[in-house]
């Protein structure tokens, strides 16, 4: 049995991320560039993916979701660093995320806190569509992710500003 694992040639598991991943909006002045990412050993039967980023230290109540893909061909095991709408409408579809935007929406957490956990997870999933349009609610989206998951592998950076 294979071991079902995300890296990133851009950081190893509990390593800070780079300003360049830092949203760029709401206070922050990054360049919301989304790190290179690339996962294998997937569990036999995996029929797509989902990726997500979230942050549980976010001052919310509830965290903070950066980042919903999903649909992702099984073909795919990799996401390019930068990769835009256009390169992404070509592997899978994307929801909003707490930003209010479609796509990745880079670290940006209040000036002073100490670091926050950005834990980027890409779920295999039992179903090769979820069927629901990018317009769901990302709660709604990331249940119906959950509901199908086989397994997850996680990669987590750590930011401050």
């Amino acid at each position: 049995m294979s071991h079902f694992t995300l890296t990133s040639p851009e950081f190893k598991d509990q390593d800070p991320l780079q300003r360049v991943h830092e949203y760029d909006g709401f206070d922050g002045s990054g360049q919301n560039r989304s790190p290179a990412l690339q996962w294998q050993g997937a569990p036999e039967g995996s029929k797509s993916f989902a990726l997500t980023l979230y942050d549980p230290d976010a001052p919310t109540g509830s965290g903070f979701w950066h980042w919903i893909l999903f649909d992702v061909d099984p073909s795919v095991t990799r996401i390019a660093a930068g990769a835009g709408p256009g390169d992404l409408e070509a592997i899978g579809a994307q929801a909003s995320n707490d930003y209010g935007t479609t796509g990745y929406g880079g670290p940006c957490p209040p000036k002073g806190s100490p670091a926050h956990r950005y834990i980027f997870t890409v779920h295999a999933l039992s179903v090769p569509k979820l069927g629901l349009p990018g317009s769901t609610p990302n709660a709604v989206l990331r249940f119906m992710i959950y509901q199908n998951t086989l397994a997850t592998a996680t990669l987590t950076g750590l930011y401050k500003r």
